[in-house]
Formats: structure tokens, sequence, C-alpha cells
């Protein structure tokens, strides 16, 4: 099952249970999908359809740091429960020994020695970790490896 599919479904079982935040959230995100399959004209994949859901997730982010910051905690708990419906549906994240691993075998095989080389470090690095970890986690982890 893909995950559009796995989305379509779980809205309609989440109608049926009368979860109105994560139909609504489910709702909102097969819409972003939707969208841009319309603009695009195609079918999205499974890994075009994870980059929707990050995108989706960092703007859920950004938005409940947004509220905190104006004392909007109704507005904070209803972004947090977005997130945690958003986040199901992606990959688990690596810890920092896991990603620093892999970033290591990335530098060994790409041959990168110091920090000019870090462009070929970090695409080679999101071509094969994904949506499992942050480009923010991944550079900060590469600079410390490279310098």
């Amino acid at each position: 099952m893909t995950l559009k599919e796995r989305i379509k479904n779980d809205i309609k079982e989440a109608m049926r249970a009368k979860e109105t935040a994560k139909r609504d959230t489910l709702r909102n995100l097969q819409a972003a999908i939707k969208q841009i399959e319309i603009d695009e004209r195609r079918e999205l994949s499974d890994a075009d359809v994870e980059a929707v859901l990050l995108k989706y997730a960092k703007q859920r982010e950004d938005a409940k740091t947004q509220f905190a910051v104006a004392g909007r905690d109704d507005l904070v708990a209803k972004e947090e429960a977005e997130l945690a419906v958003v986040k199901s549906y992606l990959p688990e994240p690596l810890s920092d020994a896991e990603l620093e691993s892999i970033l290591k075998e990335i530098i060994a095989q790409t041959g990168a020695e110091s920090m000019k080389d870090m462009g070929k470090v970090m695409g080679a690095a999101k071509a094969q970790i994904g949506s499992r970890a942050d480009g923010g986690r991944i550079n900060q982890i590469v600079k410390g490896l490279l310098s």
C-alpha cells in the first residue's frame, strides 16, 4: 500500500471514529499532495509524498513556535496534535550515532578531506539518508567530522 493510499484509508477511519482533528490534518495533507500532482501533471511517488509530509511538518513546527511566542497555548496544542499525526507517516529518524556512522562511510566513499568537499558529502548524504535526518543535523555532523 502506498503512502497516498494509506492516508486516504486513514481519512475514512478517522471519519468513522469521529476523530475530527486527525481527519482534518489528513485532508490537508491529501489536498497538498493533490495540488502538487495537478501542478506538475504527474503521479507522486512515496518519496515525493514523504517530501510533502516533511514540508507540512516543518510548517507546523514553525507555526507552533510562533504561537508559543505569542502565548497562544490553545493553538500550540492544536499544532502539536497535527504534528503527531504527520510524524506517524514519516520514517523513524536516525539517532546521532547511526547518522554519524553513515556520514563517516559517505565521507570515505567520496574521498572528502576538508570543508571544501562538504558539497559532495552533503549531496551524497541527502540521496542516501533522505528524510530520516534533518539537513541541519547532517550539516552539523559533517562539519564536525571534516574539521
